[in-house]
């Protein structure tokens, strides 16, 4: 009887590694459609009462689709042009640096570097050609996902609600809460902070003369968008900008632009104004949610700008609840 008993627990431990090991490739995939079907809770509820879950779920997917779509085929354009360029530049500038007078000797170590150095570039440009469709089978998990979380919505908040220990409700009700605030005021704060960086890119491509109005709306359009994509942000555009400034020859407006855009888009007001509209709004400590973010991003990488804040949040929930029970003792 023993041995069968470990026997089991081996094979469920070989099972719960195996799904583990392929959950693990999409787990950033399943976590952001998780949050966004969360966001958009309000709206599917809404739509959900004029139609069937189903139906409204499928409207909202369709539109997410229609928007991935686009932001697929604007960073795939501005991701290989940033590439090539930067190939282009870095040969143009090995092939110039060879035609240069140099000391006896430096040109033989200048080639034997150029020749370790030119295929790991070739061998960057590749890599990236070959994420492209890594990239596209996230999307497909994600916007699968973001679906499912929808449709069962009301069912997972029953299953949640279920495995909240008998006896422990009090407490499961509180952390369920302290959760659910903290995530509202982390997208809250997401949404307001990213159309504010928007509309101080597109003054500071207008204000700065780098394009026409009409062009530095797009640019704040974009800059919006792209802030909702974890990892990229605004800084991609202005990042651009300065590229396109530097090769046009106006270096002070592309050191203006990058000053600007690091300072008053990204990442700058990531870590200075979001802690504050977080905290102000899950009644936080600045200094926690501004832990909670740098301290989650080093842990769980860029879905740590999450989960972070929601745990230390939970832990301070915690603290207070052992307070009031010690309290309740003495």
């Amino acid at each position: 009887m023993k041995a069968e008993k470990i026997l089991w627990g081996v094979v469920t431990l070989i099972i719960l590694y195996l799904a583990w090991r392929t959950v693990a490739p999409l787990l950033s995939a399943i976590f952001f459609a998780a949050v966004l079907a969360y966001a958009v809770l309000p709206i599917h509820r809404r739509l959900a009462k004029r139609a069937d879950s189903k139906k409204s779920a499928l409207i909202l997917t369709a539109l997410l689709i229609g928007f991935s779509a686009v932001i697929t085929m604007e960073l795939a354009l501005i991701i290989k042009s940033l590439v090539v360029s930067f190939y282009e530049d870095i040969m143009a500038f090995i092939s110039w640096s060879l035609t240069i007078e140099l000391p006896f000797g430096t040109h033989d170590v200048l080639q034997r570097l150029y020749s370790q150095i030119t295929p790991k570039l070739a061998e960057y440009v590749q890599s990236y050609a070959f994420s492209i469709p890594k990239y596209l089978l996230q999307l497909v998990v994600f916007l699968t996902m973001f679906y499912a979380f929808l449709v069962n919505s009301e069912e997972i908040k029953r299953h949640i609600h279920a495995l909240i220990p008998e006896g422990h409700e009090h407490l499961g009700e509180k952390l369920l809460k302290r959760a659910d605030v903290t995530l509202q005021a982390l997208i809250r704060a997401w949404l307001l902070l990213n159309i504010a960086k928007g509309i101080i890119m597109t003054l500071g491509f207008w204000g700065f003369g780098i394009t026409d109005f009409p062009t530095a709306l797009l640019a704040g359009l974009l800059t919006i968008l792209f802030s909702f994509i974890p990892l990229f942000e605004g800084w991609m555009i202005w990042v651009i900008a300065a590229i396109y400034l530097l090769k046009q020859g106006d270096v002070l407006k592309a050191v203006a632009i990058s000053i600007y855009g690091a300072t008053l888009v990204s990442p700058l007001p990531d870590f200075t104004i979001r802690p504050k509209i977080v905290a102000k709004e899950a009644k936080l400590d600045e200094i926690m949610v501004l832990i909670g973010m740098i301290g989650g991003i080093w842990a769980f990488g860029v879905k740590g700008l999450i989960i972070g804040p929601i745990v230390l949040n939970l832990v301070s929930a915690l603290i207070k609840e052992w307070k009031r029970i010690k309290a309740q003792q003495s």
